[in-house]
C-alpha cells in the first residue's frame, strides 16, 4: 500500500419504518484513514464530509490511524 491510503467496509445499517413499512435506509462504514504523517490533511477532509463522525485514533507499526463513521 501506498500512504495514506484509506480502507473502509461496511459496518451497520439503520432502517426506519412509517407506517409499518420501511421509509428510509441507511448504511454506515467504517472509514481508516492509514498515515504515516499525523496531521494529514486527508483527516480533516474525511470530518468535512456529509453524515461522518470522528470515532477514535490508534497507532500500529509505525503507522497513524484514525478511524471515522460514515452514513450513507
Amino acid at each position: 500500500m501506498a500512504y495514506p491510503c484509506i480502507v473502509y467496509q461496511r459496518d451497520d445499517a439503520t432502517t426506519e419504518y412509517a407506517g409499518n413499512l420501511p421509509y428510509t435506509y441507511t448504511q454506515r462504514y467504517q472509514v481508516t484513514l492509514i498515515a504515516q504523517d499525523p496531521d494529514s490533511d486527508v483527516r480533516t477532509k474525511l470530518a468535512a464530509l456529509p453524515l461522518s463522525r470522528y470515532e477514535r485514533f490508534f497507532a500500529a507499526n509505525n503507522l497513524n490511524h484514525d478511524v471515522f463513521a460514515v452514513y450513507f
